[in-house]
């Protein structure tokens, strides 16, 4: 089945921006450009390497469901760019928070890969309908075992590995201050296959914003 829209870039909110667009250019290898509208551009090596660090008001206050996984030679070089230790003995990762309060986790490598942003991990209540969805939407390959993590694998051009949805068993409550970007020349075809329309593209934003059967935002561009 061929994909019905394509990766595009990954955005983050923060309350402060350009001190998270510092952080995450930091451990993700991307370039700070600070704009006049508030927004903090990160860049790399193709516009799908584009994080995005949007100004929002409100702090942290619960567990993020979406978080990053990254590749780094040691948990300290994340420590020393800001970030603080959460859980870093009980797994084989180690559990951090980035400037703003928000988890990520850090995969310590002998070989740092030139793509430090391992993975995007998202809590699920059905992770394999979940992944199945989006599997489908980027037209890209499903793997996953009942009862556990599912994952979207050789999504076409993202700067990543994988798209993990994992298994919580609460539903979702609060927006998502990490979320990704997609684009597609049919929006009408992924409202069709079970997205939702959170706010529709007016001449105030250029994207229209979408939620998965799950209720995680997106962006969706069809310019």
């Amino acid at each position: 089945m061929p994909a019905l829209a394509t990766y595009q870039d990954l955005c983050v909110d923060a309350v402060d921006p350009l001190l998270a667009g510092r952080f995450w250019a930091g451990v993700l290898g991307r370039e700070v450009r600070e704009r006049g509208d508030g927004l903090v551009q990160l860049t790399g090596r193709t516009p799908r390497h584009t994080v995005w660090v949007n100004p929002v008001p409100e702090p942290v206050t619960v567990k993020q469901r979406v978080h990053l996984d990254l590749h780094a030679a040691s948990v300290d070089d994340v420590l020393a760019l800001g970030a603080t230790a959460l859980d870093l003995d009980s797994r084989r990762w180690q559990v951090l928070r980035d400037p703003e309060g928000g988890e990520l986790c850090v995969f310590e490598r002998e070989q740092v890969p030139d793509e430090r942003l391992y993975e995007i991990v998202v809590d699920s209540v059905d992770p394999e309908r979940t992944a199945r969805w989006w599997g489908g939407v980027l037209g890209a390959r499903v793997d996953g075992e009942e009862g556990g993590a599912w994952s979207v694998e050789d999504i076409d051009g993202a700067p990543f590995a994988y798209l993990v949805f994992a298994p919580v068993p609460e539903p979702k409550t609060v927006k998502n201050r990490i979320h990704w970007d997609v684009a597609t020349s049919d929006l009408d075809a992924l409202v069709a296959a079970g997205a939702s329309v959170v706010r529709r593209r007016d001449p105030e934003i250029r994207w229209t914003v979408l939620a998965d059967p799950e209720g995680n935002e997106f962006c969706v561009f069809t310019d």
